[in-house]
């Protein structure tokens, strides 16, 4: 990987970074605060100044017009993150003054407007239709890592809509009951998408899925396309590997041996558990290192970490054409999954749901659906088909007679049960605002946001619930949303998506094809789409949670100039052959940072102190404390829409026993 401050003039202008893209790039996030005046400034709401988009309570910058129109780095920016951080950090309440109290009372304040914080306003609604609900969210936009990216192409009638996290409804056969009943409630079809998504257009065009082996792993650069069928010792020939590496791939692909001979079904699965994917490679098949290397970023896109971390049992259930080899001569038993294998997998085990349940914003059409329900004037339209391209009013998400109001920017800070938990019937949330921190009265309190987060703002928990909130660490992942002027190169390379090896970024992929309601995608190769692109910071060497702590450290210190950097990079490598010029081609650039990402998932080998054997420690995490219940993927946990659903219905069922 290359060093995030190697970035050198010469190559800067081979790359067309001097043909500047307009972008708005933040501070680290972890400066030092220094008084009430600095604290307002990270939250990026400079004091007194008028709001562009917003009424006096929605305080965003000035600048910052429609949220989703945006370029440069998004999502966990220093301004969402530096009161979280100040909090972390025990400097917070050194300089925020005295709260002061809005007089406000709500029946719930949700902590968190992503999809599970937004899930549960909507169905706190759905059961008490007559109650006030106030949302604050410490980010300007809604959704969470629900994100919406907006472009707007001179050569394109309309908007290029892309997605900045959260991708697609996953599986829809096997979401969990809670999440089906969303669906069903807000009018998401999903057996529309069939009809929306052409899942042709690529392969019709000579377009494939590929491997490109980059410098940072192998001694030469080759781009190995894997058209479905084509044989193994075809493509397995490509590859810039050492010739004992290419033996060991031909075997792992073709006719592996049976690694445990004379091990029964369970015993040789409970042997997989024990290893993770490059561990099963190297201590058991023992081979080649270039085979390591040529695995290692399989995994980085679903689960945010490489094949050292990812476990062998999870491999196993993975396994297809083209990925994780070498357990086919086990001869394991794939009619059910086992007890080792992570809950995801468990839950999706023989699901062949193709992957084409996606809007053109991702997941954050279905946050846009919900509010479009609770709160009048927001979305000129609230159903599947033309929530896409609706005008929304951000300026309707707080006003003042609104039966439900969304805060954004509004950090909060501190969240108390007013009294004795086990007797109390309300509670107090503060929140900062960018001058003070503001005070409302709750019967409820839901948080929605991330476990890590919930002890510095709940002080009365007990300490073993608070140790299982830390346990949670979320997986670090970059999303980068481009926008080129058109993708005739990638035509002519014959790839619509492509794996690194190990370059900074993992995945590059060319936006799904969806068309829905007035919404088109870009047909032709001539015109104007969206690139997507995935990047797993997690450190490779640590276990998924040293990793992540590691890979955020470094992530919040690399600059967003060596991000476009790297993003202009890897795509000139990979279809500067395909004649692509990057400072032509390349027209807007929108980082989505989440330093805080994946929900993490119990897996082996890490876990097999308590999994699958249990307790989990997010059963005694989500514990419900007097008026105050948890809600968030993290509480389940797992990285998918329904399971955030899930929590949200989970958590409002508590609170209204």
């Amino acid at each position: 990987m290359s060093d995030p401050q190697d970035v050198t003039p010469g190559r800067a202008r081979e790359l067309g970074m001097d043909r500047p893209i307009t972008r708005r790039d933040f501070f680290d996030g972890v400066a030092t605060v220094a008084g009430v005046a600095a604290l307002g400034s990270l939250t990026g709401c400079a004091a007194g100044l008028p709001n562009a988009i917003g009424t006096e309570r929605l305080k965003v910058p000035r600048e910052a017009g429609y949220p989703p129109d945006l370029t440069g780095l998004r999502g966990n920016t220093a301004q969402a993150l530096s009161v979280p951080h100040a909090l972390r950090d025990d400097r917070f309440w050194d300089y925020a003054g005295v709260p002061e109290p809005t007089g406000e009372h709500y029946d719930l304040v949700v902590v968190g407007a992503g999809i599970s914080g937004v899930c549960a306003a909507h169905r706190w609604l759905e059961r008490a239709p007559d109650a006030r609900i106030l949302v604050l969210d410490n980010h300007d936009e809604v959704g969470g890592h629900a994100r919406r990216n907006e472009f707007h192409p001179k050569d394109r009638r309309g908007l290029l809509i892309g997605y900045g996290g959260s991708q697609s409804i996953e599986a829809p056969s096997v979401w969990t009951p809670e999440g089906k009943d969303l669906l069903g409630k807000i009018g998401v079809k999903v057996k529309k998408f069939e009809k929306y998504f052409d899942q042709r257009l690529y392969t019709d065009l000579g377009m494939y899925d590929s491997v490109y082996c980059d410098r940072e792993t192998f001694t030469a650069e080759k781009l190995v396309v894997l058209a479905p069928g084509r044989a193994a010792s075809r493509w397995i020939a490509e590859l810039p590997v050492a010739e004992q590496a290419r033996e060991d791939l031909l075997m792992l692909y073709g006719d592996p041996p049976d690694w445990f001979p004379g091990l029964s079904d369970g015993q040789k699965k409970e042997r997989l558990a024990g290893l993770t994917y490059a561990g099963f490679l190297k201590d058991v098949c023992k081979v080649h290192p270039d085979v390591l290397r040529f695995v290692q970023t399989m995994p980085n896109d679903e689960w945010g970490y490489g094949s050292d971390a990812f476990g062998a049992i999870d491999a196993w259930g993975s396994a297809g054409e083209y990925g994780y080899p070498g357990f086919q001569g086990l001869g394991l038993d794939r009619t059910a999954p086992s007890p080792y294998n992570s809950p995801s997998m468990i839950k999706g085990w023989g699901a062949d749901d193709p992957y084409i349940y996606h809007f053109p914003e991702g997941n954050q059409a279905i946050v846009r659906m919900m509010i479009g329900r609770m709160i009048p004037g927001f979305t000129t339209a609230a159903d599947m088909d033309d929530i896409s391209t609706a005008t929304f009013d951000y300026g309707r998400l707080d006003l003042p007679g609104n039966q439900v109001s969304i805060r954004l920017s509004s950090p909060v800070v501190s969240v108390a049960n007013d009294g004795d938990p086990a007797t109390a019937t309300g509670a107090t949330v503060g929140y900062f605002d960018g001058d003070v921190v503001r005070t409302v009265g709750a019967a409820n309190v839901i948080m929605a946001c991330w476990n890590m987060v919930i002890p510095y703002l709940v002080g009365e928990l007990p300490a073993e619930q608070k140790e299982a909130l830390r346990k949670a660490v979320k997986v670090p992942m970059l999303y980068a949303t481009v926008q080129l002027r058109g993708w005739t190169a990638w035509q002519k390379m014959g790839v619509n998506r492509t794996r690194f090896t190990g370059a900074y970024w993992s995945v590059a992929e060319l936006d799904y094809p969806v068309s829905i309601g007035d919404y088109r995608p870009p047909m032709t190769p001539d015109q104007p789409i969206n690139v997507h692109m995935i990047s797993a910071p997690a450190v490779p060497g640590m276990s998924p949670a040293a990793g992540s702590v590691a890979g955020r450290y470094a992530l919040i210190k690399t600059p967003y100039d060596y991000l476009e950097y790297s993003i202009r990079d890897q795509l000139t490598r990979l279809l500067g052959p395909g004649g692509f010029d990057p400072g032509r081609d390349i027209q807007a650039i929108t980082v989505n940072r989440w330093g805080h990402g994946y929900a993490p998932e119990y897996a082996t080998p890490w876990n097999l102190d308590f999994y699958p054997g249990g307790p989990l420690p997010a059963t005694l995490a989500r514990r419900r404390a007097g008026r105050i219940a948890i809600a968030n993927s993290d509480s389940v946990p797992a990285a998918y829409a329904d399971a955030a659903i899930t929590a949200a219905y989970r958590a409002v069922g508590e609170l209204q026993a």
